[in-house]
């Protein structure tokens, strides 16, 4: 994906600049693999981009290196997969035309003697191996044999392949694995080899990508449990403010319905509160006997009180284990991040803390020759919007596709530093004063902390707020005149 630096006058006045895009996905073959998982869809957001929004974006800071700098890749034969549950199908074609296809299984052990076969078949050549997949138990069996160069596929860019050349839409997985291989063999200066990181970064990665997906578990049960509260005892949420508060939870365990909780005494509700470390439980506890008495029931039908209080045990029984398993994530990341080469940069950042600062790092890697540019992490993270522009027509939208934790971390951190960075703060404020959404203006605010994070990355310096601000008002930032206010 490269920057075009080009810009126009709109009708109505507003400097506009527009990108020149191919898939985040794609970059030239030798290039490291970025960090990030699977891609998702997003609605289109049709909008003008003013001066002030993404400025970064009229830089021409190209992603791919210009043609001729770098050499071109020798290679013996190409392996293009379709990937299966249980079987996968292959077809092997080497650099003088000859093909072979076939089917191996997806044990471990079969996908191995394939490989080996494959090592046996073309000894001391490359071998690139094209699969529709971009990391997976596949990738993480094959990424063992030096031999062999994977070039991931996005499904869409090889669903979009087979669309063009059969225009009937017949498909099946032997010739969609020769399409995989022939899509790779006649663009691999436009794909990118993916590249393991060093086993730190995905170890910690890995950590914080489960940890994540545990604490959204742990959030719809949170919201199932309000719903259910809400339909027979929904004053228990108004007395503990918090759905997902603990007090909350230990109080339900002892009384599940308002009838029941009519029953307790101040000493009751006191030591309930005390066994969870509430503090002036007492107070506490006189404060809601005061509330249960005045409390009507929404309903008396024994059938809705049974059945919802059971279904609101049952969920309650799954989120405190899940609190558990959390907190050992979180023992575990602190371990590995205790010794991390890159702590204090990313320590360093306002609102960081101990949950996002492991995942910006492992969002850079250690690999300083990752990224020539944060232009680069900016697209592929699905932060930087995209331009439409096709004669008079012309539109910018937020991105379809990007690996959906890679930009959730840039999106949060970003978020997370509004209470502790008084620059951030202003420019979310002038962007939601200019018409912005929360989310628009949010990302807007991640595309500039990306480039302060990989200036930080690429010298090893820890940030600095107050020298920022000075760079600010070196530049007569317009965010300056709000801060000052």
């Amino acid at each position: 994906m490269e920057l075009g630096g080009k810009k126009e006058e709109s009708k109505h006045g507003a400097r506009t600049a527009w990108i020149r895009m191919s898939h985040p996905r794609a970059r030239r073959v030798g290039s490291a693999l970025r960090p990030g998982g699977a891609l998702r869809s997003r609605r289109i957001l049709r909008c003008r981009l003013s001066k002030s929004d993404y400025k970064a974006c009229a830089v021409p800071k190209p992603a791919c290196p210009e043609d001729g700098e770098e050499g071109a890749m020798e290679w013996v034969a190409c392996a293009g997969i379709d990937w299966g549950d249980k079987k996968h199908a292959y077809m092997v074609q080497t650099a003088d035309g000859k093909k072979q296809d076939g089917w191996f299984g997806s044990s471990p052990e079969e996908v191995h003697e394939w490989a080996r076969g494959l090592g046996v078949r073309f000894p001391g050549g490359t071998i690139i191996v094209a699969v529709e997949q971009g990391r997976g138990s596949l990738l993480y069996a094959l990424m063992a044999y030096e031999y062999l160069v994977l070039v991931p596929i996005n499904p869409r860019a090889s669903k979009a392949y087979r669309e063009s050349l059969r225009l009937s839409g017949a498909s099946n997985d032997p010739s969609d694995a020769a399409l995989i291989g022939d899509f790779a063999m006649k663009h691999l200066t436009e794909l990118r080899v993916w590249r393991p990181d060093e086993e730190r970064t995905r170890k910690i990665r890995l950590l914080c990508e489960h940890r994540r997906s545990l604490v959204d578990q742990r959030t719809a049960f949170t919201h199932t449990l309000s719903a259910t509260l809400k339909e027979y005892f929904p004053q228990v949420l108004q007395w503990f403010g918090d759905e997902a508060s603990p007090y909350l939870r230990e109080f339900l365990t002892h009384w599940e319905t308002l009838e029941q909780a009519s029953q307790a005494s101040v000493d009751d509700i006191t030591n309930v509160l005390k066994s969870r470390g509430r503090r002036k439980a007492s107070a506490v506890a006189q404060v809601l006997i005061e509330k249960i008495r005045i409390a009507v029931a929404l309903t008396r039908d024994t059938a809705i009180l049974d059945a919802c209080s059971m279904y609101a045990r049952s969920l309650m029984a799954l989120l405190d284990p899940i609190d558990e398993e959390i907190a050992k994530y979180d023992q575990a990341i602190a371990a590995e991040w205790a010794d991390h080469p890159d702590r204090q940069i990313f320590d360093s950042l306002p609102g960081a803390g101990a949950v996002m600062a492991p995942r910006l790092a492992v969002a850079f890697g250690l690999e300083r020759s990752r990224y020539d540019a944060a232009a680069e992490l900016q697209q592929y993270s699905g932060i930087a919007p995209v331009t439409e522009q096709s004669g008079r027509h012309w539109s910018v939208r937020a991105r379809w596709g990007y690996p959906t934790f890679l930009h959730q971390t840039f999106h949060e951190f970003a978020q997370s530093s509004l209470p502790h960075s008084a620059w951030a703060r202003a420019f979310y404020h002038q962007q939601r004063d200019r018409g912005a959404g929360h989310h628009a203006a949010i990302r807007a605010l991640a595309f500039r902390w990306i480039r302060i994070l990989f200036r930080l990355w690429k010298t090893g310096e820890e940030y600095d707020e107050q020298r920022y601000i000075e760079v600010l008002k070196r530049k007569r930032s317009p965010i300056i005149t709000r801060l000052a206010a």
